[in-house]
């Protein structure tokens, strides 16, 4: 019997210049990698990655397309040619489960949540020919969770990725992770994520969960034993994490994480004022204090890991004076790399809710001006300021905040400290991602990194 054929598809937006200029800025479709894991033996499957080609219409007896908000736009146009030769697609990713309404008027059936609840179902489903318009399922316990098909990346993938744990209790305002992931922190088999680990191809990795450590001492060792395992295998990977400041609060966690190959932690610090994490519900941080942030990334640097610190730009908290003084923040204190992103109120949020209500979004012709939700377009209109004061002032910070002799600086800085060269590579590569992903477009004619990072 000849096997059907599923083509899994990763959409691009077309809208964010500068986001795929670099390799290293690439990750692969992790989701899509646990779908093929999840799908049987009688299906051949085929990856189409606009991160690498642009879709070509490829024959299929299924379809299955994952999606952010950025992307759905691009999602919902490789749907509509499947559908014009009568092709099911499958829509699944945090937009689709977010707003299911409008998703199923562009593609066949929504999944809703987690794959390894919806998809067998799915296959089952189509096999019978009795497919609904949408799945959905309670959360798993992470024991379920296949090792994703990693072999199924393009080639040309320089990190790779991998998830320990899923759902956070924090209920940020403005984060999706508990409406998708839920509120309860869950933790995979640390057997099975090593298992996963070494199938990877790629000498370096990202782990994608949003807080690798937790919020109590459960989460903490699991992420110990984790590192422990990797030291005892002798998986030899260099890799980068996202946690919450208390990362920096266990000093036997950092020298594991270090031994086990972490370079660079990303920290949500979103702000330096306390009015501005009560305003968006942002308790990890207001526990720990802002004026004990400094201490704390000293003392992961200590550990060699370089600190990637994110700051949030547009909050009803901000006034032009707040994004210049946050900006100071920034250039004077000891982070060694920097996203700052503009308050984008995702669906799936109460800041999105809250919003809509207030009629402050100004970006609603959808589904065109999804793309623009992405953290680098002002869709907002800032209770503070108007959106032309608020675009100046970013255009400003922005300028000084990635200026090019300053980012040098930051990395031999960035040696002196964790001493580590590897380490300072990284926080460096990460300031030159971040300029190209978010501020290529508004601000390439002020700022010219491109030279310094040999790029045309």
């Amino acid at each position: 019997m000849s096997k059907k054929k599923l083509v899994l598809i990763n959409p691009r937006s077309h809208h964010r210049v500068g986001f795929l200029i670099d390799k290293e800025s690439r990750y692969p479709p992790l989701g899509l990698g646990i779908v093929a894991a999840l799908t049987p033996d009688d299906w051949e499957i085929i990856l189409i990655d606009e991160n690498f080609q642009n879709f070509t219409f490829e024959d299929a007896d299924l379809v299955g397309i994952t999606s952010f908000t950025s992307t759905v736009k691009r999602a919902y146009e490789i749907a509509a040619s499947y559908r014009t030769h009568n092709i099911p697609v499958v829509l699944g990713g945090i937009h689709a489960s977010m707003l299911p309404e409008e998703a199923e008027q562009f593609v066949d059936v929504v999944a809703i949540g987690e794959a390894e609840i919806t998809w067998p179902d799915i296959l089952f489903d189509f096999e019978n020919n009795q497919l609904k318009k949408r799945y959905s399922g309670n959360l798993i316990t992470l024991d379920k969770v296949p090792q994703a098909t990693h072999n199924l990346f393009h080639k040309e993938y320089e990190i790779d990725s991998i998830q320990t744990t899923r759902g956070c209790p924090m209920v940020c305002e403005f984060c999706s992770v508990p409406g998708f992931n839920g509120k309860t922190y869950r933790t995979r088999p640390v057997e099975n994520v090593l298992a996963e680990m070494e199938t990877m191809r790629t000498d370096r990795f990202f782990f994608v969960d949003d807080n690798i450590v937790g919020y109590n001492t459960a989460a903490r060792n699991h992420a110990k034993a984790i590192f422990n395992g990797m030291i005892d295998r002798g998986i030899k990977k260099d890799w980068f994490c996202q946690a919450s400041i208390n990362f920096g609060q266990d000093e036997e966690l950092l020298d594991l994480a270090y031994k086990a190959g972490c370079r660079l932690v990303l920290i949500g610090v979103e702000s330096e004022k306390t009015d501005a994490l009560q305003s968006m519900n942002k308790r990890s941080n207001l526990k720990v204090g802002v004026d004990n942030y400094q201490k704390i990334f000293s003392i992961i640097q200590q550990h060699g890991i370089s600190v990637l610190g994110t700051f949030i730009m547009g909050l009803d908290t901000d006034s032009v004076n707040d994004i210049k003084n946050r900006a100071e923040y920034i250039i004077n204190s000891n982070i060694d790399a920097i996203q700052i992103s503009i308050l984008t109120p995702f669906p799936g949020t109460k800041t999105y809710n809250d919003f809509i209500k207030e009629g402050r979004l100004t970006a609603t012709n959808y589904p065109e001006d999804w793309e623009k939700y992405w953290g680098g377009d002002i869709i907002i209109r800032p209770a503070k300021m108007s959106a032309l004061e608020f675009k100046q002032v970013l255009q400003e910070a922005a300028i000084k905040i990635y200026d090019s002799k300053r980012l040098m600086q930051l990395m031999l800085r960035t040696l002196r400290t964790t001493k580590n060269p590897k380490t300072a590579l990284w926080a460096f590569s990460a300031n030159a991602h971040y300029h190209n992903m978010v501020f290529e477009t508004d601000i390439k004619k002020h700022i010219k990194l491109n030279k310094v990072f040999g790029r045309s």
